[in-house]
């Protein structure tokens, strides 16, 4: 396994926020976190990170406790895609993207050929190229998500972690940026609300409810219409879509 978690638990305060969760992400899958707003989803995605402290548990990346990879190391096996980030400071598409080679540079270090690839290469990936020397200001919300992904692509992470990255973006968009993440071959855990985007590009699937995990395998065997009801509060009749051949949610009325 590449990233696995086990019994990890989460407080903030008095509050329990993860409850015991034990997980596995298998390495080179797309492994989809979903539940109800308040699960657990972004504060697992950011113990993983360690970029916030487990009260009790373990987490392993491959055979490795993550509390003993030291920061550094972390920051170049790792990245994170979260759900807005905003800065006041002018900076160009790729200025911000080159922010993604910072683990690989120490505080001396020129910029070499291969950073410039790199972020080349990720501006590609997320149709961005064009924009490269538009002002960050200057985006949509959904142009700026891309660009948050051309950053995280630019790192060259092991794993990669998103934290519901179709937000803001149109329709085509979603499938594009989706469609990418599953191409990757590397580890990626994704938080989505969109059940029919999670059964389409995901791998396997993890459902969080007050912070336990509820259900986890395959789409087919997580989407059944009884959990559907039970943690999201909707009548719906799941069946195999004649188009992508993956479960396909229809949400009944009343």
């Amino acid at each position: 396994m590449s990233i696995a978690l086990d019994d990890v638990s989460f407080a903030a305060g008095d509050t329990l926020i993860v409850d015991g969760v034990s997980l596995q992400a298998e390495r080179g899958k797309v492994l989809g976190l979903l539940g109800p707003n308040g699960s657990g989803k972004s504060s697992l995605l950011r113990l993983i990170c360690r970029l916030r402290k487990i009260r009790s548990g373990v987490i392993r990346l491959g055979d490795d406790d993550l509390a003993s990879i030291a920061r550094a190391a972390l920051a170049r096996r790792i990245a994170l895609v979260e759900q807005q980030a905003e800065t006041d400071t002018q900076m160009t598409v790729r200025e911000v993207v080159r922010l993604g080679r910072t683990p690989h540079r120490g505080f001396l270090t020129p910029w070499l050929p291969q950073d410039e690839a790199a972020v080349a290469q990720a501006l590609a990936r997320v149709d961005m190229q064009e924009r490269a020397d538009r002002l960050w200001q200057t985006l949509s919300g959904g142009e700026r998500q891309r660009v948050h992904l051309a950053r995280a692509l630019a790192q060259e992470p092991d794993e990669l972690l998103l934290d519901e990255p179709t937000n803001h973006l149109d329709i085509q968009h979603q499938l594009d940026i989706l469609s990418l993440v599953s191409r990757l071959g590397i580890t990626c855990i994704v938080a989505l609300h969109d059940l029919n985007l999670a059964a389409m590009f995901c791998d396997r699937l993890a459902v969080l409810e007050g912070g336990r995990i509820v259900a986890a395998g395959t789409p087919e065997a997580v989407l059944t219409e009884d959990l559907l009801e039970r943690v999201f509060g909707v009548r719906a009749h799941v069946e195999k879509s004649p188009v992508h051949g993956r479960c396909n949610i229809q949400y009944r009325m009343g």
